[in-house]
């Protein structure tokens, strides 16, 4: 096998090129073994024949248990009793089946399988199930029949963009309603789909799409891999989401979490057939030692069938554009990547990788493009390992970005560890625009992880309590003005030196104050901070409406100009002491004064030869600036010591993006 191009181009790659050449090798091996002469798409089809299937003259059911005795359908059609006629039957390889009649079970009987094996016996939820609802007296969960009488008929379809670039809005549909309850799918769609369109955005990230027994998980602890959590509605409402989504031109991507599973039994898939060792690694090796969840052994092939089909499921059953791979870094490490600081290459190709989920990944993305061309695969990593995010074609494993993970922690960690007097304008851009130049970076300020419990968002780092007192429009407060120049200023140049993409958190455009907390026994289950204050950002007597403005415009002018398709970002100044930060990109100059006292009058700035007008300014009254840059006239450049220079006015917290006239 060839060195792949990825290694030739890092030289520092060159004693770790066999470790590289050995994973691709062993992903070749794998698909070959598991498709034999067939492609990836057809093998990934286990959902067309696993769990609960219509046929023309009635039902099957097929489940994989491999240390069952027996298995016995239960349900509202059986008075939950044990009955021969609903018992399935040993078809080989550790499959089961049990084939009825049109009439004997209908659409929302409740279900569950019992299952013996040698020792013991128990209630389960089949794991392909597509319908898992709790019982709102009980609590307890069950399978549900969902076979209405008319399918679903989509309405709208998406047409890939060659010069697509991903301006993500990452959302949770129960957080998405201002009352104090979980918020659905439909009031999703109604709600807030058009503020997303509205704001600019192109791509929707749904959380907790996936159905999970805890609400609080935030949907990460999954027990129904194939079930769209019914807390939120029903699927054809998740159907008709997407659907308009799509309808405005916007993609729908999914949270995925193949990263591990929820412990539970009874409604999990965890010793589903008696053993722990049927999905899981046996031993300590199958328990998740921060997460207090099951993990996968994806050295198994059925393993790898159930995960691949699932990929393939959502794309297929619900249209979705791609996924954010959930906690792709637990997967790649034998210890998680937990206590590790990733310093040096070396510790990306030891005997600390999981070489059987760095197959599983390469064949999961080589499925997804098969399958849907155009499609989104986004890895949550935080450990940088090379090759994660390079195309297939160069030798990578194929993710089509990576979440640039150490951005929001470098803000949330500047913010709360210096003043804004010391902010170092260098390291800041060093921080922002180090990449590699292989693999495409998806940049943000914050997502939903930097404001769960224990932490705050960045609009409440920067202003903490003054926000419920001093918001209002007529109530000056240095705290607050000072916050809402820093909280614009941030993602202006968070967006500015992106890769390739963009993500915020549903909210946080507008300055969401405080953080989230799901209802709990600590908080008395209160829903007061698991929901979105859109009020706070249509009431404009305060100012939560002028930062949503700005992102608007930020959004707007970086889709225009198609910034991020244009990878090149160079620092044309960098003055640390004066805190004074310019960019250059595309033909578009980023000026930034972090500086929170002075401003500057005649400040040279080096620059490409032209004329240039001011095209968005943070210090804009209509973002809830001072207005104190005149964005009317147009600046030119003159030759002054051999170089092309802009004389300009840069006010103290202030950013503004110059375009170069053509």
């Amino acid at each position: 096998m060839l060195t792949p191009d990825f290694v030739k181009k890092d030289p520092f790659l060159e004693p770790y090129n066999h470790k590289i050449i050995n994973r691709l090798r062993k992903a070749y091996e794998k698909e070959k073994e598991l498709t034999g002469e067939s492609s990836l798409g057809d093998f990934a089809n286990g959902h067309h024949y696993f769990g609960l299937q219509r046929t023309g003259d009635g039902w099957v059911l097929r489940e994989w248990a491999p240390n069952a005795n027996s298995i016995f359908l239960i349900g509202d059609f059986s008075q939950w009793k044990l009955d021969d006629s609903y018992k399935l039957q040993p078809i080989g390889n550790g499959n089961w089946e049990l084939v009825l009649p049109a009439g004997s079970i209908k659409h929302l009987d409740h279900y569950k399988l019992f299952i013996c094996w040698e020792g013991g016996s128990g209630d389960r939820i089949p794991a392909w199930a597509r319908r898992v609802v709790q019982d709102p007296v009980t609590h307890l969960w069950n399978a549900q029949v969902w076979a209405p009488e008319e399918e679903y008929q989509w309405k709208n379809s998406l047409k890939n963009d060659k010069n697509f670039f991903p301006l993500i809005y990452e959302t949770h549909t129960g957080m998405a309603t201002e009352e104090y309850k979980v918020g659905s799918w439909e009031e999703f769609r109604v709600n807030v789909l058009p503020h997303i369109k509205d704001l600019g955005y192109n791509t929707i990230q749904l959380m907790a799409v996936q159905e999970h027994p805890f609400y609080g998980s935030f949907g990460y602890h999954v027990n129904a891999f194939f079930a769209a959590s019914s807390r939120f509605g029903t699927p054809e409402d998740l159907k008709a989401l997407i659907d308009e989504a799509h309808g405005m031109g916007l993609k729908v991507i999914m949270d995925i979490v193949h990263s591990h599973a929820v412990k539970n039994e009874v409604e999990g898939i965890s010793r589903y057939d008696g053993t722990y060792y049927q999905f899981f690694h046996d031993g300590p090796r199958g328990n998740h030692p921060a997460w207090d969840s099951r993990c996968f052994d994806y050295g198994k092939n059925q393993v790898l069938h159930f995960l691949l089909s699932n990929c393939k499921f959502w794309l297929e059953e619900y249209g979705f554009d791609g996924f954010r791979f959930d906690g792709v870094t637990s997967m790649l490490y034998l210890d998680h990547g937990l206590g590790t600081a990733f310093m040096g290459y070396d510790q990306y190709f030891n005997d600390n990788q999981d070489e059987d989920a760095i197959t599983y990944l390469y064949l999961a993305n080589k499925l997804i493009h098969e399958v849907k061309p155009g499609a989104l695969s986004i890895a949550e990593e935080m450990s940088g390992m090379p090759g994660l995010a390079t195309p297939q074609g160069l030798g990578g494993l194929g993710f089509d970005y990576r979440l640039a993970m150490g951005v929001p922690d470098y803000w949330i960690r500047t913010i709360k560890e210096e003043r804004i007097q010391f902010w170092h304008v260098g390291d800041m851009f060093h921080q922002l625009s180090n990449k590699r130049w292989d693999e495409k970076t998806i940049h943000y300020a914050e997502s939903h992880d930097q404001a769960l419990v224990g932490d705050k968002t960045i609009i409440f780092w920067l202003m903490d309590q003054d926000m419920y007192f001093n918001m209002r429009v007529d109530q000056p407060n240095l705290t607050i003005d000072n916050g809402m120049a820093l909280h614009k200023m941030i993602r202006l140049i968070t967006i500015a030196t992106a890769g390739n993409g963009y993500l915020n958190f549903m909210g946080n455009e507008f300055g969401h104050p405080e953080w989230i907390d799901f209802p709990n026994r600590h908080n008395n289950w209160s829903y007061h901070h698991a929901r979105r204050q859109w009020s706070l950002m249509k009431d404009h007597q305060l100012r939560y409406h002028f930062l949503k403005a700005f992102d608007r415009e930020m959004i707007g002018l970086v889709s225009k100009e198609k910034l991020l398709l244009h990878s090149s970002v160079n620092r044309l100044m960098e003055h640390v002491s004066d805190q004074v930060l310019v960019i250059g990109r595309k033909d578009l100059v980023f000026v930034f004064n972090f500086n929170p006292f002075d401003s500057y009058t005649d400040y040279p700035v080096d620059v490409p030869s032209g004329d240039y007008s001011v095209v968005l300014n943070t210090d804009n009254l209509k973002f809830g600036g001072f207005g104190r840059l005149d964005e009317k006239p147009e600046y030119s450049t003159h030759t002054e010591q051999g170089q092309q220079r802009l004389m300009l006015y840069i006010p103290a917290l202030t950013s503004f993006v110059l375009k170069k006239k053509k």
